[in-house]
């Protein structure tokens, strides 16, 4: 019968349940061997002692020539912050994973030490990994206005980020020790998938939340319409936004539902464009019609607010010939665009009566007809002398 070796002879098992027969046969391999090969050994050792000071080196090294003083705003800061979570116990087993490959141990210590190294380096990948990710936030929050809906959200993340990264890293070191994950994997997705489906609501409004903190469709303190709804967001949570209406009720609105309509954000408007429409009476002689948008020109250009676009005939009404005039008011204010029409539209008004230019207004003229659809013009048909005449 075929005898199969002790696994200490070849390499380490993954059994946790032979870990203390493991750890003696470990600790006897590793004895025999610098007892019968002690150069190579030393040899080992001292490649993996230079090996991770070069490496504390380097890192030391980087650390200084960054720098500590820069935010991570700045390529310098990220980059030094990663660094610097470099841990010393991932570097060690780093450079004895390097050195190993120099020297010929056992194999029971040679697949410890790849074990070490598999473990530190599941460790350290999800170091960097939580601090890639929360740098990447924390780039995010430099630039944010609303400090204190961002921190709460920050707090979320990063809690987040930690279950998942730890778990990913826990479950990883656990596999590499021979634990079978199957089960626990299986039962995380089950958990997970339950959770998910209870909580998806609260999931969706938090989400949301997050697009809106980081991708800032608005901030606390736009005015926005969104329906029929028209106010200023006072409070953007982390399940609802608040909207102070223009009647002055307060609205609370769900992140998902508000983020699935259209939203008018208008504290971003950089000017208001104003259209008006003047109608002047079928009798204004084709002078004065030609000199008519020059003359709007002329009134909106003398508001420093206010930029000239256009001003055309448009059409010829039932009782006027239209004009449309539009310009723009600088600024978001309502207030400032209304001031400007109503100081506009006087000095129309003032401007066409000085010019003789009469406004139009509807007017009817009532016409007697004959049977044979002739016009009657009521002073020859009735005989009505003019005025001042006898007889």
């Amino acid at each position: 019968m075929a005898i199969t070796p002790h696994p200490l002879n070849t390499g380490l098992s993954g059994d946790l349940l032979h870990m203390p027969d493991q750890v003696e046969r470990l600790t006897s391999n590793t004895i025999a061997w610098l007892q019968t090969d002690s150069v190579a050994a030393l040899i080992g050792i001292g490649s993996a002692v230079v090996i991770a000071l070069v490496l504390l080196g380097i890192r030391f090294g980087i650390c200084r020539l960054l720098g500590t003083g820069h935010d991570v705003t700045t390529w310098q800061g990220f980059i030094g912050r990663m660094v610097r979570k470099t841990r010393t116990f991932f570097i060690g087993a780093l450079a004895a994973e390097i050195a190993v490959r120099t020297a010929a141990p056992p194999g029971a210590l040679l697949s410890f030490i790849k074990l070490v190294f598999t473990v530190s380096a599941a460790i350290q990948g999800a170091i960097w990994v939580r601090e890639f990710i929360l740098g990447l936030v924390d780039r995010r929050a430099a630039f944010a206005e609303d400090k204190a809906a961002l921190a709460s959200a920050g707090g979320i993340i990063r809690v987040l980020v930690n279950v998942v990264v730890w778990s990913l890293a826990f479950i990883l070191v656990l596999d590499n020790l021979g634990v079978n994950v199957t089960a626990l994997v299986a039962g995380l997705g089950v958990g997970g998938i339950a959770i998910g489906l209870a909580a998806q609501g609260i999931f969706a409004d938090l989400f949301a939340a997050l697009a809106i903190l980081f991708d800032r469709p608005f901030r606390v303190g736009d005015t926005i319409r969104w329906g029929s709804v028209t106010g200023k967001v006072e409070a953007i949570g982390l399940k609802t936004v608040r909207i102070r209406s223009q009647s002055g009720e307060q609205v609370v609105v769900g992140n998902t539902k508000l983020l699935g309509d259209q939203i008018s954000n208008l504290a971003r408007i950089e000017e208001r464009q104003v259209i008006m429409v003047i109608g002047v009476t079928y009798q204004t002689s084709s002078e004065l019609l030609e000199s008519i948008p020059a003359e709007i020109e002329a009134i909106v250009n003398a508001r420093p607010e206010c930029r000239f676009d256009r001003c055309h005939f448009v059409r010829f009404a039932d009782s006027s010939l239209d004009f449309e005039i539009a310009f723009f008011s600088a600024g978001q204010s309502f207030k400032t665009m209304m001031d400007a029409r109503h100081a506009i539209g006087l000095a129309i008004l003032r401007r066409f009566n000085e010019l003789g230019i009469d406004f139009a207004y509807p007017t009817q003229v009532a016409l007697t007809g004959r049977a044979d659809g002739r016009v009657i013009d009521p002073p020859v048909a009735f005989a009505i002398p003019p005025q001042g005449a006898t007889g």
